[in-house]
């Protein structure tokens, strides 16, 4: 039996796509430019710089649909590095360590990676065969 929202799937994955990708985006805008929120910036050339123009750069790339498979991908790799650089020392459990959101993310891409860009993304729009497939999934 289907749920009861399956033949929207496509469109509201490609509403989770953007929005997680524009939410990520904004770690790196803070962390580089100090916006949203004129949060203090880091140095671009240190290890929370390369996160933040890889949050940045990667996270609109998902949100635009944007060869978001690699860029997902990458950006879930950094979320796995950041969960156990950042957050496991001080405990194992993310509720413990306060490394849900990055633990949520790393998995969020790593299922854009896998599924594609969808509906409503650029890689689709370049690809004949990727806009059929996009609805079927």
């Amino acid at each position: 039996m289907d749920a009861f929202l399956s033949k929207y799937s496509p469109y509201i994955y490609a509403v989770l796509r953007i929005v997680v990708g524009l939410m990520f985006a904004m770690h790196g805008s803070q962390k580089i430019f100090g916006i949203p929120g004129n949060k203090p910036t880091v140095p671009l050339v240190s290890l929370m710089g390369f996160g933040g123009l890889i949050e940045l750069v990667g996270g609109l790339m998902i949100a635009l649909g944007l060869l978001a498979s690699y860029a997902a991908f990458i950006a879930s790799g950094e979320m796995a590095v950041a969960y156990f650089m950042l957050h496991a020392a001080q405990g194992f459990l993310p509720i413990v360590n306060h490394g849900e959101l990055a633990v949520l993310y790393c998995f969020l891409f790593l299922y854009i990676a896998a599924r594609g860009a969808g509906v409503w993304s650029i890689d689709t729009l370049t690809s004949r065969t990727g806009a059929k497939s996009a609805v079927q999934n």
